[in-house]
């Protein structure tokens, strides 16, 4: 379901089809990747381990599937003063896309 802002909910789901959290997004990716900050991050993108992200698509039937990792690295140089010195990066990779059967 489409917000009035153009925003869809996304709720993340578990092997046994809990639904632990929800994150909204333009795009299905964009919700991923604030999944994806969540999860425990590594010293560098290189070391990350790939977690199996499923979100699905609230109102709908759809879960779309990613692979996801996350990192540390230094905040850049002309960062906000709020920013913490380290902050997380993650990335995502599609993999496809399921349909839920009741």
């Amino acid at each position: 379901m489409v917000r009035e802002d153009g925003k869809r909910n996304f709720a993340l789901r578990e092997d046994s089809g809990d639904e632990s959290s929800v994150f909204s997004g333009n795009t299905p990716r964009q919700a991923a990747l604030k999944a994806a900050r969540r999860l425990e991050p590594a010293s560098s993108e290189d070391d990350a381990t790939r977690t199996t992200l499923q979100l699905r698509e609230k109102g709908t039937d759809k879960v779309h599937i990613y692979e996801g990792w996350a990192w540390e690295q230094t905040a850049p140089d002309d960062s906000p003063g709020w920013m913490p010195d380290d902050i997380t990066e993650a990335n995502v990779s599609k993999q496809g896309i399921e349909h839920i059967e009741e």
